[in-house]
């Protein structure tokens, strides 16, 4: 496994590559600030790199992506969600991949740490939603103008005033997981545009915590949204004649308060 901050190459084969991105850097640019650093420009800065150190190995070896040692986008995540972005390796392998998005036939499963402690163990969101339809560049719910979207949600633990959910798209709408589960009155946790920015402390659901509130650091101040496993169909072929699975690691924050919930729960809450 390469790492190079701010990403990790979990997977690759000569069509894709599947990176674990951390929060905090687009997968594109940015439309309203072209300036910001992007995940496809330093993927093909690290593949470039990479072909020039084949092209001058003794004897010279074959580089990992072929000219022009790029590669191509096939689907994107929100900047402050981290998790699994899928990158095609040549223009052919694009269009298929980008077929299997377009035809939902690509499993996304997400994990999100929202407020409150939902009703539902499991429930189904299919709120059609608009993109940039105010002037925070907002994805709105519009039932008359908005688009498809249909998202399926399964309750995994609560914990105090906070609960872990299980987020499977259907559609890929902008913020789609997290306008609907601010419809749905559970908004992400440290969600600017659909909550609140307030962090996530410990003493918040841990009972008899006794620290110092003024030196306490927060579990979590980002985003609560991990784009955690990516399931491709078989092929049919015999190079890959049985589905992909995809799971990427949780981020430290992320997993130092899933320990925590858990130890408040008593059991594991991931498989």
């Amino acid at each position: 496994m390469k790492q190079s901050e701010p990403f990790t190459i979990l997977y690759e084969n000569d069509q894709f590559v599947v990176v674990n991105k951390a929060s905090g850097i687009a997968v594109i640019a940015d439309r309203w600030d072209d300036s910001k650093e992007r995940l496809d420009e330093l993927l093909n800065s690290y593949f470039a790199k990479e072909a020039a150190e084949a092209a001058s190995a003794v004897p010279p070896r074959e580089p990992r992506i072929p000219f022009p040692h790029r590669v191509y986008v096939v689907h994107r995540i929100d900047r402050d969600t981290s998790g699994l972005v899928l990158f095609a390796k040549t223009r052919e392998a694009h269009k298929h991949l980008s077929s299997l998005f377009e035809s939902r036939t690509i499993e996304k499963t997400y994990l999100a740490v929202i407020h409150g402690r939902p009703a539902w163990t499991e429930t189904v969101c299919d709120l059609p939603i608009r993109a940039d339809g105010d002037r925070e560049h907002r994805t709105v719910i519009d039932k008359s103008k908005g688009k498809h979207a249909r998202t399926n949600f399964k309750l995994l633990a609560e914990v105090g005033a906070y609960s872990l959910i299980q987020a499977q798209i259907e559609t890929g709408r902008t913020h789609q997981i997290r306008v609907h589960l601010a419809s749905l009155g559970h908004p992400v946790v440290c969600d600017p545009l659909y909550g609140t920015t307030k962090p996530v402390y410990l003493s918040a659901f841990k009972r008899g915590w006794r620290g110092d509130n003024l030196e306490e650091k927060p579990l979590m101040a980002r985003l609560g949204l991990h784009a955690y496993s990516l399931v491709l169909p078989a092929s049919g072929d015999e190079t890959h004649d049985e589905p992909h699975r995809f799971i990427a690691p949780l981020p430290r924050d992320f997993r130092a308060l899933l320990n925590q919930m858990e130890k408040v729960i008593g059991a594991p809450i991931l498989d």
